[in-house]
């Protein structure tokens, strides 16, 4: 049995050591493109600006370029977490 655990630890040792490599080539690999091709400007000379919402369940994952993309989509996943909880309680017969 203890030699059955040591391959299933070698084995998850080597996806970690895979893993890793996969984001140090990924890493690298953005940053030089970040030093070949700067961001683009826009006439006022600001950079592109911009944001996401990761919705799982009800809860919110909010990321953003600049704060003002992000109170933005904080609002709307405020709108949206409040259509989730509405939908749950309707579907749990809650609210009928």
């Amino acid at each position: 049995m203890e030699w059955m655990t040591l391959g299933i630890v070698i084995i998850f040792i080597g996806f970690i050591l895979i893993f890793a490599g996969m984001l140090c080539v990924f890493y690298q690999a953005w940053e030089e493109a970040a030093k070949q091709h700067p961001p683009p400007q826009n006439s006022e000379g600001h950079g592109v600006r911009g944001g996401g919402i990761v919705m799982i369940g009800p809860f919110p994952i909010i990321f953003g370029t600049d704060a003002t993309s992000v109170k933005v989509l904080m609002i709307l996943a405020i709108v949206l977490m409040l259509i989730a909880f509405a939908l749950i309680l309707l579907g749990s017969g809650i609210l009928y």
